[in-house]
């Protein structure tokens, strides 16, 4: 284990955002409701390094924290759907400034879609390419009967006749999203049975596309750039510790 003066010392850890797992990576989930893609990406991508990019936490935890009850949605009050919908505007704004700070660091991302807006999709995965990123999709598939069953299930259920046009909107939309990202980048994972050994397999891709080698001279430019600042900075190659020496004899 490196002592505090090491710590300070070692480029390794002081460049550690370029060296983050899954930089220059992003992973689009995608499926409709009751797909399972929440849990298929607890089962895949958790502890993978990558940022989560998804609005729907922040505003399950404002709703929560506001005492408002996300299943009887269609039975609230007009004070209270104006509450809902400033949650909703205040859980994107943050999710929207998250996600520009990991962009701004080149971090991996996993960003949580419907995949029925398709054009918006591709706008966004065109924007990260041409910073240098390498672009994925995860689909998560069902038949409609599963997700409806599920839709049923769930906190925040979404009426039927929404469940089933969405889901005959996101199956016409799978051809042109392999397109999109192309065959080798796009994982679809059929989801009708709740089963450990298809997550296994998709989880094994995934690790792979993340820690696979950046190949974009895009990226591989901004990581030089990147480190060629931090040796400006520190013309020796080490830290001065003489200010963390004083702040620990006078404070420890």
């Amino acid at each position: 284990m490196l002592n505090f003066n090491e710590f300070l010392e070692n480029e390794d850890i002081l460049t550690e955002g370029i060296h983050d797992k899954g930089i220059f990576k992003a992973f689009y989930l995608a499926g409709g409701p009751g797909s399972g893609k929440s849990w298929v990406a607890a089962k895949t991508l958790e502890g993978s390094g990558l940022k989560v990019v998804n609005s729907d936490i922040g505003f399950e935890n404002y709703a929560k924290r506001a005492g408002l009850d996300l299943k009887q949605m269609g039975d609230f009050t007009k004070d209270e759907t104006k509450l809902k919908d400033e949650l909703r505007r205040r859980a994107k704004r943050g999710t929207e400034t998250m996600g520009q700070q990991a962009v701004n660091g080149r971090l991996g991302l996993i960003i949580d879609s419907t995949a029925r807006d398709a054009d918006k999709i591709e706008s966004a995965a065109s924007g990260l390419r041409y910073l240098g990123y390498d672009t994925y999709m995860v689909f998560v598939n069902t038949t409609i009967e599963v997700a409806l069953k599920r839709n049923e299930e769930r906190p925040r259920s979404v009426p039927e006749p929404i469940v089933r046009e969405s889901h005959r909107q996101i199956q016409n939309q799978i051809p042109r999203l392999i397109r999109m990202f192309g065959a080798k980048n796009f994982i679809e994972v059929h989801n009708n049975k709740y089963k450990d050994d298809i997550n296994v397999k998709v989880y094994k891709e995934i690790r792979k596309m993340a820690n696979s080698k950046i190949t974009s001279q895009i990226a591989k430019d901004w990581i030089e750039n990147e480190k060629a600042l931090i040796r400006a900075r520190n013309p020796s190659g080490k830290v001065d510790t003489g200010f963390f020496s004083r702040f620990r004899k006078r404070y420890f």
